[in-house]
């Protein structure tokens, strides 16, 4: 492995690090930097396909919308495989999310596993997320107690 492979494969890492610090601060317009302006993002839970939003703006709106309802976030990356050509390069990663929502003066936490298949390209020196789609695979919600 080459010592740039080993550089490009930091940057995709920081690259979904920051995607997910950004948006567990609910810096949403922040976070749109981190992709092209045509991204598209998909999210499945189980078969079901949750969300198609494509282009920086409309996700903009979506992130934001979702954000209003949600009181914290909290994410951890783990695995994150790339395989790189070029200017452009696929991912997988997982993550573990975690979202505390209100609902009739209760705290209810959500627990999500998710699976996400990326898509990325360097422009003008900097890697974007062109695609994200994410795979939803467990989740469980029930009321915080603390």
């Amino acid at each position: 492995m080459t010592s740039e492979i080993l550089k490009i494969k930091e940057e995709l890492r920081g690259l979904i690090d920051a995607y997910a610090y950004l948006g567990d601060e609910k810096k949403i317009k922040e976070q749109m930097g981190l992709l092209t302006p045509d991204a598209i993002y998909k999210a499945y839970m189980g078969d079901f396909l949750a969300a198609n939003v494509s282009g920086t703006e409309n996700l903009e709106k979506e992130f934001n919308g979702h954000a209003a309802l949600v009181k914290t976030y909290f994410t951890l990356n783990g695995q994150h495989i790339v395989k790189i050509d070029g200017d452009t390069a696929t991912g997988v990663s997982f993550s573990q999310i975690k979202m505390i929502r209100e609902s009739e003066g209760k705290n209810i936490i959500s627990d999500y596993s998710v699976k996400y298949n990326d898509t990325y390209v360097c422009q003008n020196g900097k890697w974007l997320i062109k695609e994200r789609i994410g795979y939803f695979i467990i989740v469980e919600a029930r009321e915080l107690k603390n």
